[in-house]
């Protein structure tokens, strides 16, 4: 069912505005019309960015039609939550999915000529194929949260395409929003994925243990804030290894072994310690 967006809160949109307004320009690609695949955390931030860049947002699309409408009414267009009846006179379609939806509404879709790309780490990016023969990935690695708002000028930009003309509307497109805009094969951008998981998704995991460690003992968590800040500055010095600090680097049996008497209730992050622990050891020898 098609419903009719209604604008967003006056405060949200002007915090997304003043987080990107420097970067509109009077680039030929602005002003074309997009197409909203989505409505999750990375269509949200991928329709702010692009809309502050200069592009028309005409249309969300997304299965669940609550989400739809919340993020069509930021930018006062329609919605719908049924492919047939997705606009086709768009010039761009943004597929921010998941994974699985991706394989899904590939073969429900035609598309003819327009140009198409999903934000997808991991999907190849054939899997538009079907849609149109003008396909490609524009994916960004950088964890996104809905409300949360973000300088985009900051964010790398990679980029795939079917073809030659296809690759240089997404680089110029990148180009509006950020100065960093690499171009990457499928193969380049699995293995970007993975060591983006590592360094954000696993990064956090282990933040996350570290204050419920902190919260359990009734310590405040704030008190290893600056550590933890400190930490992340490490990536502007070079080798993080040879930067790697701490008991297992040290080889303090001692402290090592009182920190695991420490976790003996706690299985789980025992056996996350032990791991880490060797791997630092055989790393920083």
């Amino acid at each position: 069912m098609l419903v009719d967006g209604t604008f967003c809160d006056k405060y949200f949109c002007m915090m997304y505005w003043s987080m990107s307004r420097s970067k509109r320009n009077t680039n030929p690609v602005h002003g074309r019309q997009m197409v909203i695949i989505g409505a999750g955390n990375v269509a949200t931030h991928f329709a702010h960015a692009f809309s502050a860049a200069g592009y028309a947002i005409v249309q969300v699309y997304s299965k669940t039609i609550d989400s739809a409408r919340a993020l069509a009414g930021q930018f006062g267009v329609g919605c719908t939550n049924s492919l047939s009846l997705l606009r086709t006179d768009a010039d761009i379609y943004i597929f921010a999915v998941s994974d699985d939806a991706l394989f899904d509404i590939a073969l429900d879709l035609k598309l003819k000529d327009k140009i198409c790309f999903h934000t997808s780490g991991t999907v190849p990016m054939d899997v538009l194929s079907p849609i149109t023969k003008n396909y490609g990935v524009v994916y960004v690695p950088q964890t996104f949260i809905k409300h949360i708002a973000m300088d985009y000028s900051r964010l790398p930009f990679c980029v795939e395409a079917s073809n030659v003309n296809t690759l240089d509307m997404l680089k110029a497109m990148a180009s509006t929003i950020s100065p960093s805009v690499y171009s990457l094969n499928g193969e380049q951008r699995r293995y970007l994925h993975l060591a983006s998981v590592f360094a954000s998704n696993f990064g956090n995991c282990i933040n996350a243990m570290a204050q419920q460690i902190m919260e359990q003992h009734n310590l405040p968590f704030e008190i290893i804030h600056p550590l933890i800040s400190e930490t992340a500055k490490k990536i502007q010095y070079g080798n993080l290894w040879s930067l790697q600090t701490g008991p297992a680097k040290r080889g303090d049996t001692k402290t090592l072994d009182k920190h695991r008497r420490l976790l003996v209730d706690d299985s789980k992050a025992l056996e996350v310690y032990n791991l880490l622990s060797s791997i630092i050891e055989e790393k920083t020898k």
